[in-house]
């Protein structure tokens, strides 16, 4: 409880710290809403082109749009530390600060950085979301509520989980390793869509090595009333606790890498 509130107070600085300097703020964010709204316009293209992208329709389309920018962008904006921050860390010798502190190194990180200029990118998700949710017909009842609620929890815990994987390389080769963002940003690219469209090799990449299948389509294509590969209802429960799986296993491997943790010298 205490490293709870420790993050938000933390946090709450953080937030109001980028907030002092307004016209930087706002130009920046804008320009996260530029980004942001010219992804969403592809899908807008596709869905403008094809009625529907192997039985997925236009609707169906943006809501994994919606999920996906949400729970992304969502963990930009809590995990700074560790999505992005970690590796200059290492490199700059800021890390060493945090070994002679009594709180744990992962606790610290968290603490340490957040992202306010991803809230225009929610806030896109968020309308993909309300307009997927109304082209598709969707009747909301609390289960899928539930189910809502429980998929992006545990995305945002997936994409933390693999961000550290970009964390423990930086602790041994002091720079980051691009090749985890093929998994990590490309994820994020590639599974905006629906992932039974994509040929086996990537549908395996993306559901037992990065699976955001697990904990983002399989519950999306149910609350849709189209479960992925026919699976039974039960499933779009429990495969989405694969998220928290991966983020306990890398937390693991975290503490492990940081045993073997040299400093730069600065």
């Amino acid at each position: 409880m205490n490293t709870l509130r420790l993050y938000i107070k933390s946090i709450g600085m953080l937030l109001r710290s980028h907030l002092q300097y307004t016209s930087s703020f706002i130009m920046q964010t804008l320009a996260q809403l530029v980004m942001e709204g010219g992804e969403m316009m592809v899908v807008i293209l596709i869905v403008d082109r094809f009625e529907n992208l192997k039985g997925w329709s236009g609707g169906n389309l943006y809501f994994f749009f919606g999920m996906m920018s949400v729970s992304f962008y969502l963990t930009e904006l809590f995990g700074r530390g560790i999505t992005g921050d970690f590796p200059s860390m290492v490199r700059t010798g800021k890390l060493d600060t945090f070994l002679v502190r009594p709180r744990g190194v992962l606790t610290q990180v968290m603490c340490s950085g957040t992202d306010p200029r991803r809230i225009t990118c929610i806030a896109v998700g968020i309308a993909a979301l309300i307009m997927g949710s109304r082209l598709s017909g969707i009747t909301w009842t609390l289960t899928k509520v539930f189910i809502l609620i429980e998929s992006i929890a545990m995305s945002c815990l997936l994409i933390l989980g693999l961000f550290m994987i970009e964390a423990i390389f930086s602790i041994f080769s002091v720079k980051s390793v691009e090749l985890v963002n093929a998994i990590t940003y490309g994820g994020r690219s590639a599974c905006q869509y629906p992932i039974d469209i994509y040929p086996a090799p990537m549908r395996a990449l993306f559901t037992v090595i990065a699976p955001f299948a697990l904990t983002l389509h399989v519950p999306v294509s149910w609350i849709l009333d189209k479960p992925l590969y026919g699976w039974p209802m039960w499933t779009a429960f429990v495969t989405p606790l694969s998220g928290a799986l991966i983020f306990v296993i890398m937390t693991i491997l975290f503490h492990l890498a940081m045993r073997h943790y040299r400093s730069t010298g600065s």
